[in-house]
């Protein structure tokens, strides 16, 4: 049984569908990346799960189960057994996802007194040792600083030590890396891999960047206009890319050996406009008739599956 189990997830905002059906599962010690770009229900899938939906977010159908537990439907004293418990969320933002009147060492030291029990003086300590866990440049004096004192890759490992305070079973990293430069961010993909080999904890990595995705997952989930296009083992999704948007995503992405980057020419879809068809049609070069009807899940190999006529077409033959 997966640890993590999203099952034909619906969410609504303001009566407007966001995420179609959107299904995926997790086990324990891997790593899941979810790749799409802006606006294609990444984050919203996140807050989904976390029980953080915007005013007038409505999960309409689907089912989101942990270790065996439906969490759809808990009340919200009961999710704060869960949430920064048992999951964790590492936000994009780490400035606007710590609070800047307090010190940092006292927002680690928090979530241990509420989910651990510990004093006030034992979580402070303790947040001392995690901040020197995820590399914090002198953990004893940078555990009395303020946010704004501290770097943004700095920022980045406070919030990472925040979310792996109290072992959580998942941890999900909404773009984490988004606000940092190349080397950071290769060191903060580093650290949470490192940590994940520590503590066993799965990892639900979301991104824009599908080589970033490709380096640390274990299987893939590419997102478009609010569904699931394509799924499978990271290396099967990398390398055999059977949906028109996985390649173009795949194609998009420096090499050495482009001249020039390619571009995926549209833009996504606004979710008030969608058709009946497949949503990516008007962007796809591959399009044909078929294309007018919205394509299930076809699977295309072991563990691979590819939302596509084109890749139907070729499983069936």
């Amino acid at each position: 049984m997966p640890l993590l189990e999203v099952k034909n997830l619906c969410v609504s905002i303001n009566g407007t569908e966001i995420l179609r059906s959107v299904s995926f599962s997790l086990d324990k010690g891997k790593t899941l990346g979810i790749v799409g770009e802006s606006g294609c229900g990444k984050s919203m899938t996140t807050y989904a799960i976390m029980n953080m939906l915007p005013k007038g977010g409505l999960i309409t159908s689907g089912s989101i189960v942990l270790d065996g537990q439906e969490l759809i439907g808990l009340k919200e004293r009961d999710y704060r057994q869960i949430r920064g418990k048992r999951v964790a969320l590492v936000m994009q933002d780490p400035f606007t996802s710590l609070n800047p009147m307090m010190k940092v060492g006292s927002q680690i030291a928090e979530s241990l007194m509420i989910h651990q029990s510990m004093s006030r003086k034992q979580g402070w300590l303790r947040a001392i040792e995690l901040l020197q866990s995820v590399g914090v440049p002198g953990p004893g004096s940078a555990v009395s600083k303020y946010p704004h004192e501290m770097s943004g890759g700095q920022r980045q490992r406070v919030v990472i030590a925040m979310a792996f305070a109290c072992n959580p079973e998942v941890l999900i990293a909404d773009e984490p890396t988004t606000a940092l430069d190349v080397t950071l961010q290769a060191q903060i993909l580093r650290l949470i891999k490192d940590l994940q080999e520590q503590s066993g904890t799965a990892v639900m990595m979301i991104s824009h960047d599908i080589q970033a995705i490709g380096s640390i997952s274990h299987d893939v989930s590419v997102f478009y206009a609010g569904r699931v296009v394509e799924s499978g083992s990271a290396e099967s999704v990398l390398r055999h890319a059977q949906m028109p948007y996985t390649q173009a995503l795949l194609s998009a992405m420096p090499s050495g050996k482009q001249a020039k980057l390619a571009v995926i020419p549209g833009q996504p879809p606004r979710f008030g406009d969608l058709g009946a068809g497949c949503a990516f049609a008007p962007r796809c070069q591959y399009r044909f008739d078929k294309c007018q009807e919205d394509p299930s899940l076809f699977a295309v190999g072991e563990n691979h599956s590819s939302a596509c006529w084109k890749s139907g077409q070729e499983a069936r033959v």
